[in-house]
């Protein structure tokens, strides 16, 4: 039995340290510049983040034989199998060159009984098992122990091989389609942008004309003639008595939601919300400090603090009009143009309320707003479908290793 599966009567149980030798790794003194150099290939965790390829043959990082020689950093050929076993657990890659690692692994290097692409295979399959076997509190982590002890199915190495070459082959196929459906996706972000830039042009509702840059009645005004333009606050900490749960007090973070922003991580009591810059539901927040321009629209009453300013939309516009025009790639250039080059980057109120926007009627701008929604709402059911094929992607993938080490995958290759 292998985590609940069975395996055929000719296939072995073993643990990992009976097909091939354990070996943690180590980092040399940061303090000593000779540690460092060109002469070894070290890898860390970080250098496997997004890393796609099965094979490694560079990190960010190299350390020299001497480096090597003061720590327990060891050496180790091509084709070890590298798994990552903290921060984070689970990534896997192999070998592609003579190399060593830093501690956050436990590698393998194959005796005879494994070939290093099955190895590899399985340890891809038992990333939720290990994950759930790591002991810690800062970080989880699974020991040299624990790991060598891990029981993995082993067929004959011509199985192996014949369901190395099976698995990589759906893959293949998978990964194709995946590629296809994440060009999709962007192919959708690239769409919502020109919906957003068309609708501020008057093309969206057909309501340009040919002899000028936009309609007729159409003006281009400053932020400052919306409405109101409130720079967000923070009260006290140390009064906690302006903390409870009664009234939104937003930050940055809290604007992801977008379009329908409710929630905050922190909230303001009656008295807290006297001593800050209310701002009524269907305000526009917009960050100046920080991540510039990022932007959502509340649904809910509260205040923010002092990295955001927010429109507050008089009679004459309608606030999502506001809100998708802010978010439109035109807007946001202007924006991002109008950033101080700091180390943190700002756009201070007076330069943000001088920004242009474009002012049309208001029953043009609700006709605006129903163009761009009727169109956005497509994207998101189609990323809704998209996402959800992405996710089957990687159900089938647990799948077809769930079958390849169950002996399902392959015909039985008994001599």
């Amino acid at each position: 039995m292998i985590y609940g599966g069975k395996i055929p009567e000719h296939w072995e149980i073993k643990q990992l340290d009976e097909v091939g030798e354990i070996v943690s790794g180590g980092t040399p003194s940061t303090k000593e510049e000779d540690n460092w150099g060109d002469e070894i290939i070290w890898i860390t965790p970080s250098d496997l983040t997004g890393y796609l390829a099965k094979t490694i043959h560079k990190g960010k990082k190299s350390i020299s034989k001497l480096g090597l020689s003061r720590s327990s950093a060891r050496l180790m050929p091509k084709g070890s199998v590298l798994f990552s076993s903290r921060a984070p657990i689970g990534y896997v890659v192999i070998a592609g060159t003579e190399l060593c690692t830093n501690q956050g692994f436990k590698s393998i290097i194959p005796n005879e009984k494994v070939i290093s692409d099955y190895l590899f295979h399985f340890l891809k399959y038992s990333k939720t098992h290990v994950q759930s076997i790591a002991s810690g509190t800062t970080f989880k982590e699974i020991s040299a122990r624990a790991f060598s002890s891990l029981k993995m199915p082993v067929p004959p190495l011509k199985e192996q091989h014949l369901i190395t070459e099976k698995i990589e082959e759906l893959f293949s196929e998978l990964d194709a389609g995946r590629l296809q459906l994440e060009t999709a996706k962007e192919q959708l972000k690239t769409y919502r942008q020109t919906v957003l830039k068309l609708a501020f042009e008057g093309k969206l509702t057909k309501k340009n004309d040919k002899e000028s840059e936009f309609p007729r009645n159409w003006k281009r005004l400053k932020v400052d003639d919306v409405g109101n333009i409130v720079t967000g606050n923070t009260p006290s900490k140390k009064r906690l008595e302006y903390y409870s749960k009664k009234y939104p007090f937003y930050k940055p973070t809290d604007l992801e939601a977008g379009y329908n922003v409710k929630y905050s991580a922190d909230s303001l009591s009656e008295l807290g919300i006297k001593v800050v810059r209310y701002l009524p539901e269907n305000s526009i927040l917009v960050t100046c400090i920080g991540t510039i321009g990022k932007t959502g629209i509340i649904r809910v009453a509260g205040a923010s603090n002092q990295q955001i300013n927010a429109i507050i939309p008089n009679s004459e516009f309608e606030p999502n009009y506001i809100y998708y025009q802010v978010i439109s790639p035109t807007f946001q250039d202007l924006i991002k143009r109008n950033v101080s080059s700091t180390t943190l980057p700002i756009l201070n109120k007076s330069k943000f309320m001088k920004l242009p926007i474009i002012y049309c009627p208001l029953n043009e701008q609700i006709e605006i707003v129903h163009a761009i929604e009727s169109r956005l709402s497509v994207c998101d059911n189609l990323e809704k479908t998209i996402n959800n094929c992405l996710q089957q992607t990687e159900v089938l993938k647990q799948s077809i290793l769930k079958q390849a080490f169950e002996g399902k995958l392959v015909k039985s290759q008994i001599n």
